[in-house]
Formats: structure tokens, C-alpha cells, sequence
């Protein structure tokens, strides 16, 4: 949580307002509680960054707790994940704890509130008592056991406690309000039978405490100043509160809960038990499968921790739920990597490009730029041959004036190497081209428009590269009524290929990520061994399903027919331009990748005019900048008018500007 935030969100300015009104700084205390049942998604990150962010910010201790309070789902495995997940992310806590910590203390409570006439033993099945709570707008009536003595009540919640009933037959009752209109007041369960071994305390309880009950007091335990969740669990303060009651002592802290909306991201499955049911049913590898939205998927995939807290920190803190849009958080990943990913040269869908007038046996060592974004990333050594690989689609027999990249008769640079020219193509029985032959020219200082990347075929070395698409076809798989989230699963989210790449990723180790020139970024995957090369591509290097969205909507109804004129991108991308630099970062972030999807559409002609705009117009002159970013990575050779624009840019007293000139 970075200092240099311009303004404090809502929960900021209820702890400024608590410190303003006495509290001591020291007395802040935070922490994050999750329940070991499942591994840690993206919509966690929220809450983390939101609690551990406050620790950073106030310099306070964050506590690491488990709400292990259901040994029927919860495993040490789950435990060792989460620790594993929050220390990746770069967050440190002050102690780890766990709610079976306080079973004892949580018991002897219990004991004082039967005591005190405040909990009762209830005996009627689950169906009864669901039937006696009411309805949000119908009172509930008292169960036929809520008036049993305090002797009667002592005795059965001992031998609950001894395991001499089973599950389902006795639990333990609050004794509120059952006419309460909040439903959560109506004498809520708090203690039930569950007869499974505990991941950590093994068999020494077969009853164990509900949430509600644990939660709050396990709080007070810890003297959490603020204790933090999601918007759900706003009618359950009423409750924190009231076990609160019962239990706190003059002179010491007493927890304040407060709520924040919590992360939803849309094409993504925010529930532990519905990405269990991907886990089980086999449809994923386990929870780390780079398709999953965890954060040891988004690791092994190739996410970073800084892409994922510049996405928390982008989203902000709301009261209100929203749904975020998935291409933010692509959108974060990619300007990571942007500043720190190596760039290499890899081609996934190859066919073979002959240079006749290149001596046979010939290798020259081509000096290639390590990350143009990174001075000191230095250059690195490339072989070049008479016969390389270039990407399928990189070349047309024939194409119009708008691709840049090879056809017969054109000319195209080869990255770090020389200008080619396409003579020839052979084809096999099925018309399938095989080859495509072409001569070079030594003189590179010659202007061509496209630049291609390529791999010398005798030094290439073959990997699998995984490509993954998005795991759902809906924006909200989880959100009809009619339909299991299942159906929605996209049965294309998984391609596997085998690629070439060029010899100096020989050495590439688990974990390390990288640029594929012109087609990603892509990391190096847990399976990958020193002879088997495995890529997991993290996310492309723009947008591709911007214009996929209106091809997928099952409505039938056709909108009536518009006779307007199509707007050009062009005109579309120059209105976007004049506000840019007015909007908020969320926004602006989504009208820069909106610009990025318009400008694929856009020809240098098009843009060109714009090169002399007035210096005061400097949002049009970001979107220009952006226009070619986009223009330049499928194939466009810069001129001088180009170059002169960028310097203009990377000189400007426009911070916006300047940091998307320099990505160019």
C-alpha cells in the first residue's frame, strides 16, 4: 500500500477517526483469517492487500489466523498453501495462529453463557428448526427446548463434549430474540456434533464452535483493533457484537468489524467449493493449473506479485460490490512484465524459410537486445543460418497494403538480422506451402515496414509451450439460476504445441519468464526438465477477446439495422484521446486497452497526421503513442517521423506520455 496515495479510503478514515479520538497507534493490530479448506484465488488478494496494506501503512502488526473450525474440510495442506500464497506475495505477519488455539477458552465461555441463562441445548432436527426460524419477514417461535434448566443444559453439552451423541442429534444455542428481525439473531447454533479428526488437535474435540461465535471472540483474544471482511457478513455484526457482549473485560480492547466489498472478476469462479469440484472432477491438473483463478495458478502461469498488487491497489477499497473486468488484471501483468521480461525469440506455428543467396554452412551470431525497456538487460547472441523458422500466419502469397508482414515480392526485416525478399513458395500435394524461398540484402539501412521474428532451424531447440484461453465462456458462469456454472466451461482453454526457440533459453529454469517476441509472455512451467523445455503462456500482448464478446451472446434478437455510417477506429480512438488524461487510473486503464484493440484497425496513414498535434493536446498524443506501440509490434518499420514523434513524447512535460513513449 504505497504512502503517496492522494486520499484515504472509507476504512483508512475510520481508523484516522479512532486515532484522532484517543486510540493509541500502538493499539492497531489486523489480520487476515482464512479457513484452510481450499487454496487462495485472485479474490483474496483483496483482502490480504487490504489487511497487510494497513500493516505496512501504520507500521502494525498483522496476524496470520486459521479459522480451522470444521475438521470435515480442512487439511494441512490447505494450511501450508496459504502461508506458501502470502509470503509470495511479499507480505510478512507478526504471528501465526489458529482458532483451535482458543477451543478450550471458546468452551469455557460457552459453559458461562449456559450458566448465565444465555445458551441452551436445542434437540429438534435441522428440518425443525428450520421451519421454527421464520422468514425475513415472518417471526420465528422458540424451540420446545429453549427453556430447559441450566443443569439440564450443563449436562448435555458435557456429554456433547464427550461424544455421547452423534451428529445432528444435540447442538448449542445462543438464546437471543427469535422475533429479532435480523435472521442471524434468531438464536444462532453455536456449537455442533462433528465427529471427524481435527488436522491439529486430532480427536481431543468432537464438538466444535461455529464461525460466528469463533470469530469475533478469537478477535478479542488477539486484541485485533479492526477486524476486516466482505460485505456479506455486514448483518453478522450485529451478532460479532453481541458475543462481544458477553465476554469483554473493563480496560482491555474491544474489536470494531467493518466491511469492504470483496473482489469479483468477471469469466472467473470465486468459490473455494466450485473450484474444488474442478479439482475432483478432473476437469483442471489441481488447484495450481495456470487456467485456475488461485494464486499458485496465477504463479505457475507466470503472474508476478507485483502485477497482482498493482491490481488491488488499482481496484481499490469500496463498500460497494462491482464486478472488475478481467483485462485489468491481464492488463497489469503485461506492464510488469513489459519493464522486466527478457525478450526471446520463439515461433509456435513454423514453416521453413530458405535464403538461397545465403552460403550453405554459414552461422553468423546476431547481437540481440536483451529488454529494450531495461538499460542494463544488456544484449545477448542469436545464430542466424540459411534456414530458419518464421510463424505461418507471418506470411501470404498475396495481401493488401495493410500487412506488414511477408508476401511474394515484399520485403521484410528479420529481427536482429537482414532484410529478406519472398521469391518463391514450394507447396506439398494437399497446397499446403512447405518452404518459401527468398534472397537477402546485406544492406540493412534500406526502409521496409515489416520486421519479423524467426529461429535458425539448425540451432532451434523444440519446447511445448501451453496456451491457455480462459477457463469460462460467460462473464458470470456462476450467476444463473437455470444453469450449472459447469456448462460454461470453455473446452478450448487448453492448447498444447510444440514450438522452437532459440538456443539461448537451453538453460531456463522453473519460474523464469520471458517476452516471445510478437506473439507474448510466457513463463517456464513446474514440469519443465533441462531436456524437455515446457512454456506456459501467461497472457498475450494485447487484448484478444475485446472483440470477441459481441460474437458470443446467445441472444437471438437482432438489434434493428443502423444505416449510419461505420465510425472509422481512427475517429473513435482521437475522441477517447481528448479526455484520457482527465480520468480516473481505473478508467484510464480500461480506455488505454480499449485504444490498444481500436488501433489493430488502423493504418499508418491513418496516424501519421497526427505526428504534428499541438503540444498542449497531450491525451491525443498518448493515444498516437499507443496506436503505435500496437502498430510497431505487428510489423511496422519505423521512419523518421516516427522516431521524431517518439523523442517529442519521451521529452514532454506530460508524466502520462512519457511513460508510454518509453515503452516503444
Amino acid at each position: 500500500m504505497s504512502e503517496e496515495r492522494r486520499s484515504l479510503n472509507f476504512i483508512e478514515q475510520i481508523i484516522e477517526e479512532d486515532l484522532a479520538n484517543g486510540m493509541s497507534k500502538n493499539d492497531l493490530r489486523f489480520r487476515f483469517p482464512p479457513e484452510p479448506n481450499g487454496y487462495l484465488h485472485i479474490g483474496h488478494t483483496k483482502a490480504i492487500g487490504i489487511s497487510f496494506g494497513l500493516g505496512e501503512f501504520y507500521n502494525a502488526p498483522v496476524n496470520l489466523r486459521f479459522d480451522d473450525t470444521n475438521p470435515a474440510k480442512e487439511e494441512q495442506e490447505y494450511v501450508d498453501a496459504i502461508k506458501r500464497d502470502i509470503a509470495w506475495l511479499g507480505y510478512k505477519w507478526d504471528k501465526v495462529l489458529f482458532s483451535s488455539d482458543y477451543f478450550q477458552q471458546l468452551y469455557d465461555w460457552a459453559i458461562l453463557l449456559i450458566k448465565e441463562g444465555k445458551a441452551y441445548v436445542d434437540s429438534q432436527s435441522s428440518e425443525a428448526m428450520a421451519e421454527q426460524k421464520g422468514t425475513p419477514t415472518e417471526p420465528g417461535t422458540d424451540s420446545p427446548y429453549r427453556n430447559r434448566t441450566v443443569e439440564e443444559n450443563l449436562e448435555l453439552f458435557q456429554k456433547m463434549k464427550d461424544g455421547a451423541f452423534n451428529e445432528g442429534e444435540h447442538i448449542l444455542r445462543a438464546k437471543i430474540d427469535m422475533q429479532h428481525t435480523n435472521m442471524l439473531m434468531r438464536d444462532p447454533i453455536m456449537y455442533r456434533v462433528v465427529k471427524k479428526e481435527h488436522h491439529r488437535t486430532g480427536t481431543d474435540w468432537c464438538i466444535y464452535p461455529m464461525y460466528d461465535w469463533t470469530h469475533g471472540e478469537s478477535d478479542y483474544i488477539e486484541q485485533i483493533s479492526h477486524s476486516l471482511c466482505s460485505l456479506e457478513f455486514k448483518p453478522h455484526r450485529e451478532l460479532y457484537d453481541w458475543f462481544l457482549d458477553q465476554v469483554v473485560e473493563p480496560n482491555k480492547l474491544r474489536p470494531k468489524q467493518r466491511e469492504f466489498a470483496r473482489l469479483n472478476l468477471s469469466y472467473t469462479i470465486m468459490s473455494k467449493r466450485k473450484l474444488l469440484k474442478l479439482v475432483e472432477d478432473g476437469i483442471v491438473s489441481g488447484w495450481d493449473d495456470p487456467r485456475m483463478p488461485t494464486i499458485s495458478g496465477l504463479r505457475r502461469r507466470g503472474y508476478t506479485p507485483a502485477a497482482l498488487r498493482k491490481f488491488v491497489e488499482t481496484v481499490g477499497v469500496a463498500k460497494r460490490d462491482n464486478v472488475i473486468d478481467v483485462s485489468l488484471l491481464e492488463f497489469c501483468i503485461r506492464e510488469d512484465l513489459n519493464k522486466t521480461a527478457p525478450r526471446v525469440m520463439a515461433v509456435l506455428n513454423p514453416v521453413k524459410l530458405i535464403i538461397t543467396n545465403y552460403p550453405e554452412g554459414k552461422v553468423e551470431w546476431m547481437d540481440a537486445e536483451n529488454n529494450q525497456e531495461d538499460e542494463s538487460a544488456g544484449y545477448r547472441k542469436v545464430p542466424f543460418s540459411r534456414e530458419i523458422y518464421i510463424e505461418k500466419e507471418d506470411f501470404k502469397e498475396e495481401a493488401s497494403n495493410k500487412f506488414f508482414r511477408l508476401k511474394l515480392g515484399g520485403e521484410v526485416r528479420l529481427k536482429n538480422a537482414y532484410i529478406i525478399k519472398a521469391e518463391s513458395v514450394i507447396k506439398d500435394a494437399h497446397g499446403e506451402i512447405t518452404e518459401i524461398h527468398c534472397t537477402y540484402s546485406e544492406d540493412t539501412s534500406k526502409k521496409v515496414k515489416g520486421t519479423l521474428h524467426w529461429v535458425s532451424i539448425a540451432h532451434a531447440l523444440k519446447a511445448e509451450v501451453r496456451e491457455y484461453d480462459r477457463l469460462f465462456m460467460d462473464e458470470a458462469p456462476d450467476s444463473h439460476q437455470d444453469k450449472d456454472f459447469m456448462e460454461f466451461l470453455n473446452p478450448n482453454s487448453l492448447k498444447t504445441i510444440e514450438a522452437f526457440v532459440e538456443p539461448s533459453l537451453k538453460d531456463a529454469k522453473i519460474g523464469d519468464r520471458y517476452q516471445f517476441q510478437r506473439l507474448g509472455y510466457f513463463s517456464v512451467d513446474d514440469d519443465a526438465t533441462p531436456n524437455n523445455l515446457i512454456f506456459n503462456k501467461t497472457v498475450g500482448l494485447r487484448d484478444t477477446w475485446a472483440k470477441k464478446k459481441p460474437n458470443e451472446s446467445n441472444n437471438k434478437a437482432q438489434k434493428p439495422q443502423n444505416n449510419q455510417p461505420k465510425r472509422k477506429a481512427i475517429d473513435i480512438i482521437k475522441q477517447l484521446g481528448k479526455k484520457y488524461t482527465n480520468l480516473p487510473e481505473e478508467k484510464r486503464l480500461k480506455v488505454r486497452a480499449e485504444i490498444m484493440e481500436l488501433a489493430k484497425d488502423v493504418s499508418y496513414n491513418d496516424i501519421e497526421p497526427l505526428f504534428n498535434t499541438a503540444a498542449k493536446k497531450a491525451g491525443t498524443r498518448i493515444a498516437v503513442t499507443l496506436v503505435l506501440n500496437v502498430l510497431l509490434k505487428q510489423g511496422l518499420n519505423r521512419d523518421e517521423k516516427v522516431d521524431e514523434f517518439l523523442l517529442k513524447a519521451k521529452e514532454d512535460k506530460n508524466e502520462l506520455l512519457v511513460a508510454e513513449a518509453v515503452l516503444i
